[in-house]
């Protein structure tokens, strides 16, 4: 499957509307994103499977800002409508194949039943606390860096 640019409209539809979503956060002027471009796009044709989502930072700052952007190029990758990897920096091919095979092996019931424990604990510690704010996120297992 070929990359599909995508805006903050269409951002929540693609993950809820997906299993497997990686998405590039990147920018026409941004040297590593021009680097890591191609690599993403050649991986993207060997798995049809999972959409490879591309999000230009400058035209969607809204969008950047919301998902916590702060570094580009970044990538992320959600299974099941859950945040399951994020990290900055360009991946060469054989890394990138390495996120892609360690989000397709995660044990989702034991990812969604940790997101049910974290959302649990930080509604535990909001109402325990007046100063407390549950994070609102859904902070999934963690792939490990590269």
């Amino acid at each position: 499957m070929a990359t599909v640019d995508i805006t903050g409209e269409q951002f929540a539809s693609t993950i809820e509307g997906n299993d497997i979503v990686l998405v590039d956060f990147w920018a026409e002027w941004c040297g590593p994103c021009k680097q890591f471009g191609p690599t993403y796009s050649a991986v993207s044709e060997k798995h049809g499977d999972v959409v490879f989502a591309k999000v230009d930072t400058e035209a969607e700052q809204q969008l950047a800002a919301e998902a916590g952007i702060t570094s580009i190029p970044t990538l992320m990758a959600f299974r099941e409508k859950v945040l399951v990897f994020s990290q900055p920096g360009a991946l060469n091919a054989p890394q990138l194949e390495q996120v892609i095979d360690a989000v397709k092996a995660l044990d989702m019931e034991e990812v969604h039943a940790h997101v049910a424990r974290s959302q649990a604990e930080a509604a535990a510690a909001a109402g325990s606390s007046s100063t407390a704010k549950g994070s609102g996120t859904q902070d999934g297992t963690q792939i490990p860096d590269f």
